[in-house]
């Protein structure tokens, strides 16, 4: 079974408003080997599958800089210390991005985004009965179109590429295994 490796120091190398890149050495206690590794840490995320009594997806278009490109996405964002639980987060992030607001939100399900170098968690959830019913807040820096997709069409999305975030393709495969059953 692999053990845990023991952290013999740590120092912070970055320091951000969205994260800390830490630098840690570090000692496998199964071989001893020595080394060090960086880490991403930031708060969780939030993703929220919102659909529309229609049957209809809310999504979001907006510009990602790690890409330099727009991004077909879902709204979504960071629990803030302040959240209860990341369904406060989930209800917050929906209507600041897109001025709907949801009958319901449903946990679909958490996964670690990228283990090899974070700790946080993105948790899905969906948003049933949304209906737009508030003006958009953006944050000062995010530009967003909104829209909504038949969910009939949101594979042929992923199938063209047209939908590429990661997070966003895990949202979808949770409310997929949630449509199932």
């Amino acid at each position: 079974m692999i053990k845990p490796w023991r952290t013999l120091s740590t120092r912070t190398v970055a320091k951000t408003p969205i994260f800390q890149l830490d630098a840690h050495r570090r000692v496998s206690e199964h071989s001893g080997r020595e080394g060090e590794f960086v880490t991403l840490s930031c708060g969780d995320w939030v993703n929220v599958v919102a659909v529309t009594p229609q049957g209809e997806v809310v999504m979001i278009e907006q510009f990602r800089h790690g890409t330099a490109r727009p991004t077909l996405e879902i709204p979504g964002g960071m629990v803030d210390a302040g959240d209860a639980d990341p369904s406060v987060a989930a209800a917050r992030e929906l209507r600041e991005e897109t001025g709907y607001v949801a009958e319901r939100l449903v946990h679909l399900g958490t996964v670690e985004p990228n283990p090899a170098i974070m700790g946080n968690l993105c948790h899905t959830f969906l948003a049933e009965g949304a209906e737009h019913t508030a003006e958009i807040e953006l944050d000062a820096h995010e530009e967003i179109d909104v829209f909504t997709v038949p969910a009939s069409e949101l594979p042929a999305l992923v199938r063209a590429g047209r939908i590429r975030h990661a997070m966003v393709i895990s949202a979808l495969h949770f409310w997929d295994l949630h449509r199932v059953g």
